[in-house]
């Protein structure tokens, strides 16, 4: 009698996992709050969505690195978190702050197998990109120029490639608060908020 495999997760796929998520997600933020010209992106199909990814060079290298950063964080599960700041370009001040907390499973080691199929967590990834859609239905305009940030929250321990500098946390004052979904793959969870100004 034949037997159906269950596909399990590994701390390689996970990582894999949590890291090309990041990707789109701050691809959807940057489009959805207009910090790059429209035209500057372009459709591909990921998670059963027709998601919008950038086209700028500066951009995609920029985010390669970041990304490629958060990898080795992830598969050393010492990432704690991840920020994405939108803030004015004048003023300098924070506008809206997208954080993303992970949960490492300091427990788990490259042997380790963890029963839930990448299907299942793709599942809850489309879940968050909906939502990380939808803000634009609530979140105020943003009315003048803005530019972003990423922000990487690791253990104390970890090591900073040299190119990479200090950053104060960029809170918003008086601001209201909005938790998205949240996935894991067993080894990493992820649980997504967005903060913002309050509008007077």
């Amino acid at each position: 009698m034949a037997s159906t495999v269950r596909q399990c997760i590994t701390l390689k796929g996970s990582t894999e996992i949590v890291a090309e998520f990041f990707d789109y997600a701050i691809n959807s933020i940057l489009y959805q709050r207009g910090i790059f010209p429209p035209e500057t992106f372009t459709h591909k199909q990921q998670y059963g969505l027709t998601l919008l990814v950038t086209t700028n060079d500066e951009l995609l290298k920029y985010l390669k690195t970041v990304i490629g950063q958060v990898k080795n964080w992830c598969q050393e599960l010492i990432v704690q978190k991840l920020v994405v700041v939108i803030k004015r370009v004048d003023t300098n001040e924070v506008v809206e702050r997208w954080q993303f907390d992970i949960q490492c499973d300091k427990t788990v080691n490259s042997k380790t197998k963890r029963d839930k199929t990448e299907k299942e967590v793709k599942e809850e990834i489309k879940s968050i990109i909906r939502q990380i859609t939808a803000t634009v239905t609530f979140l105020p305009l943003l009315e003048s120029v803005c530019s972003f940030d990423v922000l990487i929250y690791t253990d104390k321990d970890a090591e900073v490639p040299f190119n990479w500098g200090e950053s104060g946390p960029h809170f918003i004052t008086n601001s209201e608060e909005v938790r998205l979904r949240s996935f894991t793959t067993t080894i990493h969870k992820v649980d997504a908020m967005v903060a913002f100004k309050k509008t007077d």
